[in-house]
């Protein structure tokens, strides 16, 4: 029976293991003469990429001896990573700059020039106003009908508690509307400002778009 030393063999498949994952790591093998120096200084070639060389350039040379190609040096996991993040900002910037240009072009096709921009804010606020006129109407109802509740509330000015609980609820429903309605045209002056802004940032950014089309 003959006995086999299997610790030269583990050792070959070891180091051969070494060799295939740095080879993995470099990507897709380029038929052609692989050349660098290493770490220690020593210029090596070989047919395949060379493990020594991982952390470097690595030449891709023709027979004529010609630069065929150049490989770049292995990433570590966190070079790796910033890598990907980096490739993600450059795509998440250009889709950016995709979008930017999209609502440009939806901006110009909206308002190709200054008098439809106009008209649109002018609809837009006349719209809100609108709004605020009717509620500003109702408000002034209200104020007119506390007037009569307070005439009424005068016989009970010693002592509010003894007014009919009618007169009393009628009292609290006008204080509580008229806060509602307060409250509802202030929120839509507050609208009208919001409108001013957009139309105004929309007509800064048209201003340079119109200058732009007419180059």
């Amino acid at each position: 029976m003959v006995l086999m030393n299997w610790k030269p063999l583990g050792c070959l498949l070891l180091a051969w293991g070494v060799v295939s994952a740095a080879w993995a790591q470099t990507g897709p093998v380029i038929s052609g003469v692989y050349t660098c120096v290493d770490a220690r200084g020593r210029k090596l070639t070989s047919d395949r990429p060379i493990p020594e060389c991982t952390d470097r350039e690595q030449k891709v040379l023709n027979p004529s001896g010609t630069v065929k190609a150049k490989v770049g040096p292995t990433l570590t996991a966190q070079e790796k990573a910033e890598q990907d993040q980096l490739i993600k900002r450059e795509a998440e910037e250009r889709g950016r700059q995709a979008e930017e240009k999209r609502r440009d072009r939806a901006l110009l096709t909206r308002y190709p020039s200054k008098q439809v921009h106009d008209k649109e804010r002018q609809e837009a606020i006349g719209g809100i106003n609108v709004v605020i006129q009717a509620a500003a109407q109702r408000l002034t109802e209200l104020i007119n009908q506390r007037k009569g509740i307070d005439e009424e509330m005068e016989f009970y000015k010693k002592d509010p508690s003894k007014a009919p609980a009618y007169l009393r609820r009628q009292l609290e429903e006008n204080i509580q509307s008229q806060s509602v309605q307060i409250r509802f045209i202030n929120e839509q002056k507050a609208e009208v400002e919001r409108v001013n802004v957009r139309f105004d940032e929309e007509l800064g950014r048209l201003r340079q778009l119109w200058t732009t089309v007419s180059r």
